[in-house]
């Protein structure tokens, strides 16, 4: 269910969500090497220096989440206290819960957006790891007061290349322009050498008076023609580019294939008239069983609309039974319901609880109304008192009012 969730996440994101962890991991590289995590992290922990697809979850990739999750964590602190907040380096043994949780509420003080559960960072690989330590890697460099700039291209001046070329070996389009320049040389006639000719053989005056005759021994000769004739060999190597070359090669792949149709088409021949004998024996013989099954098909035919009739008389048949147990069951339910209500009449019939109950109750109110009469009796007694002693004041009062009237009566 899990991976059929994910499968439906990721269609619905679009068909390059699953690569996009692919170049955050990348760009999260670059940030820490910019960042110097090799020297702060790796040296100080003793650690490998990650590879390029080490925080991705991947069946293409190895996985290790306790070594992941524990360099997750590592990192994740070292960033954070790049971002001038305290915090300390998570050890192995420590909870990874706790752990998560502390790097998460770092993560939502620095601004960051954590719309996912924290267990999806227990693995140490998948997309939230990555997003995570990006997005902390991006404050460390705010931190650091980092702007990223558009690259400079260094300027690539075109450098006359300086081939040394061997003077034995020779191209054909060089061979062809030192002979194209011979000939030119041969037809131009040089009016001034001419000249100069003349005018030598006119100083040097008559012609020779014998024949020259070379003085060299023929032995010696052979010698020296067999020394240089290795220096004067001409070695004539053959260029990529010319085009003389390529139509040689074309008729040579002409040729070839020529020769290769030539032997394929009589297998392709053979294995034609094999497939179509293949073709008539296969329909002659679905003929023949045709032929032979054509009662057997009618009756299966029969047999299927025979089925079709009892499945449509099985539905309804099916739909009533349906309603008639829907009906039975709501009876049902009300003869428990009446069952119940019976049992409970007859249980309250034969139980002597709530007779109990009346005496209990009546004992009750004998002990409340002793109660009560005491109390008016104490109420009467407190008022006969009030009355007794109003009235004591009351002839209190007379009488000085009568001693008061006859001493004012004897005076006057």
């Amino acid at each position: 269910m899990a991976d059929d969730s994910k499968r439906v996440e990721d269609d619905e994101r679009g068909p390059g969500a699953q690569h996009q962890m692919f170049v955050i991991m990348e760009d999260l590289l670059d940030k820490l090497k910019l960042l110097d995590y090799e020297e702060q992290v790796l040296v100080k922990h003793n650690m490998k220096p990650l590879s390029r697809h080490y925080f991705v979850a991947s069946p293409y990739t190895v996985s290790n989440p306790g070594e992941q999750f524990y360099m997750f964590s590592v990192v994740a602190a070292w960033l954070i206290t790049l971002c001038g907040r305290s915090f300390e380096t998570p050890q192995e043994h420590e909870d990874p819960n706790a752990t998560v949780s502390n790097i998460l509420s770092q993560l939502r003080a620095l601004g960051g957006v954590v719309d996912f559960p924290p267990s999806k960072l227990k693995s140490g690989s998948g997309e939230h790891v990555c997003y995570v330590l990006d997005r902390l890697a991006e404050e460390a460099l705010k931190s650091r007061a980092f702007i990223w700039r558009r690259p400079v291209y260094p300027s690539e001046e075109l450098e006359e290349e300086s081939v040394l070329e061997d003077d034995a070996e020779l191209t054909l389009n060089k061979v062809e322009e030192m002979i194209e320049e011979a000939d030119e040389e041969e037809d131009i006639i040089d009016l001034e050498e001419l000249k100069s000719r003349t005018n030598q053989r006119e100083v040097d005056g008559a012609r020779p008076e014998m024949i020259l005759e070379s003085v060299t021994d023929y032995a010696v000769w052979n010698l020296e023609v067999e020394r240089v004739l290795p220096q004067l060999k001409v070695t004539i190597r053959s260029d990529i580019k010319d085009w003389r070359i390529h139509v040689s090669q074309m008729h040579q792949h002409q040729d070839g294939i020529k020769t290769s149709l030539k032997e394929a088409k009589g297998c392709l021949d053979k294995l034609v008239e094999e497939i179509s004998k293949t073709q008539e024996k296969v329909s002659s013989r679905e003929k023949y069983i045709n032929t032979q099954l054509e009662h057997l098909i009618t009756d299966y035919r029969n047999a299927q609309s025979k089925l079709s009739e009892a499945k449509e008389l099985y539905q309804h048949g099916s739909g009533g039974v349906t309603d008639r147990t829907r009906t039975l069951a709501e009876i049902s339910e009300e003869l428990e319901k009446v069952k119940q209500e019976m049992e409970e009449k007859g249980s309250s019939m034969s139980d002597g609880a709530p007779v109990v109950k009346i005496r209990q109750s009546l004992t009750k109110l004998k002990q409340e109304i002793q109660e009560m009469d005491v109390r008016m009796g104490v109420v009467e007694h407190t008022l006969l008192q009030a009355k007794l002693k109003e009235k004591n004041n009351m002839t209190r009062d007379m009488h000085a009012i009568h001693i008061t009237e006859t001493s004012t009566q004897s005076y006057s």
